[in-house]
């Protein structure tokens, strides 16, 4: 059974290739790359992804632009109905400013870009997004942001941890994170936002494998490969 990706292009998108090659490399099968003045997606998707990078220049807010571009109508309908979507850095900024997650992305703690490998902490191994890996396994994902501090209020962040929407921590404090959030889920486990770049590490090649775990358990969990 073929499994159907699409990556969405906004302007100022740098991650948009890095995360096409991790889909086909992990699935076997072609990616679609679909332009974020479109107003439709392919039928019958099994996949999207919203990459890393610098949609609009981060005028405004990082994602508030790119969130109001005409694929985002198709790409909140798909993930109403349950296609998973992944949001990485700059994609999770955008999933935050849709509405798709809740909480918002902010300044660095330390005002400055980083940009190195860090340790993460599974917290939740059971979503479609993360069996593959072990509750409490620490893998090392790389990070490339200068917005990647994430907030929400205390109520949003009691019920985030207690229903198991916190999927990955920051193992240290990375960039002033509430509670060392790297990545979140929504409530029905099929949206994720994460600040660390999976797809930059699915090769010992490329500096370690730790993140194709994330694309091989959603491709089992939607195709049973």
């Amino acid at each position: 059974m073929a499994f159907r990706s699409a990556v969405i292009t906004f302007p100022g998108s740098n991650c948009d290739r890095d995360m096409a090659v991790a889909l086909e490399k992990v699935s076997g099968e072609a990616c679609t790359r679909v332009w974020h003045g479109d107003s439709d997606l392919p039928e019958e998707l099994d996949f999207i992804a919203l990459p890393g990078g610098f949609s609009y220049g981060d005028y405004l807010r990082c994602g508030a632009i790119a969130s109001r571009s005409p694929i985002m109508q198709a790409v909140i309908a798909a993930a109403d109905k349950g296609v998973p979507v992944l949001g990485v850095c700059n994609g999770f900024q955008v999933l935050t400013e849709s509405g798709l997650l809740p909480g918002a992305l902010l300044r660095n703690s330390v005002i400055r870009f980083v940009c190195r490998d860090v340790t993460l902490k599974v917290e939740n191994a059971t979503s479609l997004f993360t069996s593959g890996y072990s509750a409490g396994q620490e893998i090392s994902i790389p990070v490339a942001h200068h917005d990647g501090n994430y907030f929400a209020d205390d109520a949003t962040l009691d019920r985030l941890e207690g229903e198991g929407q916190v999927a990955f921590r920051y193992a240290e404090d990375i960039n002033g994170s509430a509670r060392a959030i790297a990545g979140v889920l929504n409530a029905k486990g099929n949206v994720l936002g994460m600040m660390p770049h999976p797809e930059r590490a699915i090769e010992d090649t490329h500096g370690g494998s730790d993140g194709r775990a994330l694309f091989e358990s959603a491709i089992k969990g939607l195709i049973g490969a």
